[in-house]
């Protein structure tokens, strides 16, 4: 029997008593006030979220940048210290194995600089396996699986910025989107970076394990009249719904690539040899049989990962039972919920190009039920800016 592991604030969650279930390997909180409540809990005031099944690698060397420049699709020889890039790894193919954020960050003695792999956390077993034989071609470059000994928190929402503000040694007024920073919250190391997986603003903050549950009661203490909500791993996925982002393991995974999933931008090919490039010169001018679109779903009813997405002029001429599906699916949704700020369900799917126009309309087989939808562009929800 495969064993759970715990994170550093696990004990927290269960004295809140949240409900807890297993997520790639991590006994993980799932709900602790309701998915909903903590939904609208981000979307008007501020989430707080344990991430730290998230697996974290740390890259030192003097040519660590030109290994991740050669494993990953965007540049990374021309970062600077504080940035922050979403990149994706493939394989020769150009399937897509992750989706990642790379941060260049300044060594704690000042003197260099490191690069952080954040990667998912159903994946960081397989990554860490696929890097050994690249990193074999450059022995000057270690690297080294902190996840076990640091904690990964998120804070999100349009009151995140305010409740931390107070809590760090340097100021975070001045920090930009996508940039990270070496700092200390109330005289406790830590690693800011001002990115989510929410579609709001905020920070994501990496701290020693031992460290955690003070840094995590902290900004509590901070939010605590600003309306600041513990989140499980529920609303954590219908908000990232919300706002278009992919999910390994539904909108991407090694049959997927890059400019299928919408995510052209980060793939730099110009001037550039890194594994997968020569796949991905070809994919890009040869447009997918199938695209990510979204879908705004008629009535209450939830479309789930590998519902079919049904031709609408086919079914008016088929019998249109369940058995004929597979005879007029246009292709599959990927993710599906009820949206909490939308008030209806949506979904995201892979289907064919030739049927994605938006606003075009399609039926989708819920479990046995044909269901309207409309192809809409996404993300669906946007946030206000300040």
């Amino acid at each position: 029997m495969a064993t759970i592991s715990s994170t550093p604030l696990t004990q927290w969650h269960r004295s809140q008593n949240a409900r807890m279930a297993d997520f790639a390997g991590y006994d993980m909180p799932i709900q602790y006030s309701g998915i909903v409540f903590e939904h609208i809990a981000t979307r008007t005031a501020a989430g707080l979220f344990d991430i730290s099944h998230m697996g974290r690698l740390r890259f030192e060397g003097p040519r660590a940048d030109q290994l991740l420049d050669h494993v990953l699709t965007r540049r990374v020889l021309d970062m600077k210290n504080g940035q922050v890039r979403y990149s994706l790894i493939c394989n020769e193919e150009g399937g897509v194995l992750d989706d990642v954020l790379v941060s260049c960050l300044e060594s704690p003695s000042g003197r260099g600089e490191y690069f952080l792999l954040v990667v998912n956390a159903s994946n960081r077993d397989k990554i860490v396996r696929w890097l050994q034989p690249h990193l074999a071609d450059f022995p000057d470059v270690t690297m080294t699986d902190v996840t076990d000994q640091t904690a990964m928190i998120a804070i999100q929402g349009p009151k995140a910025m305010e409740i931390c503000k107070p809590l760090f040694q340097s100021s975070i007024e001045n920090l930009g989107y996508y940039k990270s920073r070496v700092t200390q919250q109330m005289g406790k190391p830590t690693i800011i970076s001002r990115t989510g997986y929410t579609g709001e603003d905020g920070l994501e903050l990496i701290v020693k394990a031992e460290d955690a549950m003070r840094v995590w009661e902290n900004i509590l203490l901070s939010g605590r009249d600003l309306g600041v909500t513990p989140v499980g791993l529920g609303a954590r996925d219908t908000l990232r719904l919300e706002a278009g982002m992919p999910l390994y393991g539904h909108e991407l995974d090694e049959t997927v690539n890059p400019y299928q999933a919408d995510l052209g931008f980060a793939v730099s090919l110009k001037e550039r040899s890194f594994i997968g490039s020569e796949a991905m010169t070809s994919l890009q001018s040869t447009p997918s049989k199938q695209k990510r679109v979204g879908l705004l779903i008629e009535g209450m009813r939830a479309a789930r990962q590998g519902a079919a997405v049904l031709d609408p002029d086919l079914l008016a001429s088929d019998s249109a039972d369940s058995t004929n599906a597979g005879s007029t699916s246009i292709g599959l949704v990927t993710s599906g919920s009820h949206s909490p700020t939308l008030n209806r369900p949506i979904a995201m799917a892979y289907i064919d190009r030739f049927k994605s126009a938006i606003g075009s309309k399609v039926v989708i087989d819920v479990r046995g039920a044909k269901v309207q939808a409309e192809i809409c562009s996404y993300p669906f929800y946007t946030r206000k800016s300040t």
